[in-house]
């Protein structure tokens, strides 16, 4: 009677997300407070009376009571409402919640504009587990902030939570540091308001600089898959890490894995790597495969900066040379890295020797403090200097045009939204020049 009394008290921890959106499925994400049946009941919004329930799905203590729901057999380019039922009961949300699904648009129209958003370092207060001192971690509401600029996605850069002393090394401390990030209520309209997808750097792979030879890596994976909903988490070459792949209109995404295949910072023999061979060949690989008019590939740390400190991807030299020279060598057009880590956002631009623009967009932090002395600290010879943003922002990048004149804008806004600079990159510039 007393594990029935339990079901029945079941109530919305954090959530719902909206996971990664296909044309035909999405996942949908939440975390209840119990042990608890979750269904999803949804209709198209063109048909609302035709409604659909999902088969329950049974959240359970040893997953954190998160729930992840794949909602199959969808239309393309609908919107779709939806209502999460726990124990047969409909949640009140003071919002309204829908997902949508992709367009089929190719052969039938030109590709459509859309806008995504970026950020990393999101650290969240827990004074019972922060260091002494002033609070690491504020202004929440950037948030707000980035929902209100209407993004049809988000790209989670990495140090999406930040693991403290007290996490890393057990389970149970993985799971609560996300339960807790998760929870924060000023980023639950955020999470139900577009598709969200996710990569991870040091502070939630492991402790701070972690590499492959943490031990725990497989715990925290694991916390990583029950609270993200990508597409998938690795890659048949590549199965151990996160790396994963989404496609949006004429843009494909290309989600790296920079932690689990990654040498120690400062070891002196073997081979100096961050990616690994195997991802790193799966790459080029897709990359040379792809059609898409950009090719974005996000990363937790930066890739052009050539400022031999910090975790650039400078300090594996041989492995930076090789993947810049492959991109130059099978004329892969259109490459744009995403990156955070820095704890200040800007944009890096490297000219190849056939007069490509390779470009490196980097945003962060969103709640962590800012790196304010970056300017004098880290002197990045390829930044566009008006670029630079020492404060907590996000960035909002524009997808537009009519091709071949499709383009890119980059918007810088600071956490309460105010709009700070913007750059237009075209598809022209990503091309060999000569």
């Amino acid at each position: 009677m007393i594990w029935l009394w339990l079901w029945g008290q079941a109530t919305l921890q954090a959530g719902p997300m909206q996971g990664y959106a296909q044309m035909r499925e999405v996942g949908l994400w939440l975390q209840t407070n119990a042990p608890a049946r979750v269904e999803i009941e949804y209709s198209d919004t063109t048909r609302p009376t035709q409604r659909l329930r999902t088969p329950p799905f049974f959240t359970k203590a040893e997953e954190a009571y998160t729930a992840r729901i794949v909602i199959p057999n969808l239309e393309p380019g609908k919107v779709y409402s939806y209502k999460v039922f726990i124990e047969g009961r409909p949640v009140s949300l003071a919002y309204p919640t829908y997902f949508r699904t992709i367009p089929n648009w190719r052969w039938r129209q030109p590709p459509p504009n859309f806008r995504f958003a970026i950020g990393s370092c999101a650290f969240i207060n827990d004074s019972l587990y922060d260091r002494p001192g002033e609070p690491y971690g504020g202004e929440y509401e950037v948030f707000s902030s980035i929902l209100s600029q209407k993004p049809d996605f988000m790209i989670w850069l990495g140090d999406n939570i930040y693991l403290r002393e007290a996490d890393w090394n057990s389970r149970s401390g993985i799971l609560y540091r996300y339960s807790h990030t998760r929870r924060l209520p000023q980023l639950q309209l955020l999470l139900a308001g577009c598709p969200h997808y996710a990569i991870w750097d040091d502070h939630d792979f492991g402790p701070n600089d972690s590499d492959r030879g943490f031990w725990a890596k497989n715990l925290t994976r694991e916390a990583f898959t029950l609270f993200w909903m990508n597409p998938s988490y690795g890659v048949p070459q590549v199965p151990e890490g996160i790396t994963t792949f989404f496609e949006w209109g004429d843009a494909d995404f290309f989600l790296l894995d920079n932690r689990t295949y990654r040498a120690p910072n400062h070891r002196v023999t073997g081979q100096r790597t961050m990616f690994g061979e195997a991802q790193l060949e799966w790459l080029i690989d897709a990359l040379k495969s792809s059609r898409a008019t950009f090719k974005f590939v996000a990363c937790g740390g930066q890739i052009l900066n050539p400022t031999p400190a910090y975790e650039n991807f400078i300090n594996f030299a041989e492995e930076r040379d090789k993947l810049l020279r492959r991109i130059q060598e099978e004329k892969i057009e259109g490459v744009i890295f995403l990156t955070g880590d820095r704890h200040f956002s800007e944009i890096s631009v490297l000219t190849l020797p056939n007069g490509q623009k390779v470009y490196d967009i980097t945003s962060s932090p969103l709640t962590s403090s800012p790196f304010r002395n970056a300017a004098q600290r880290d002197p990045n010879p390829l930044r566009l200097p008006f670029t630079l943003t020492t404060r907590r922002n996000f960035l909002l990048l524009e997808v537009e045009g009519a091709p071949p004149q499709r383009q890119i804008r980059v918007k810088a806004f600071s956490a309460q939204g105010e709009p700070l600079w913007e750059h237009i990159i075209t598809a022209q510039e990503l091309k060999p020049q000569i």
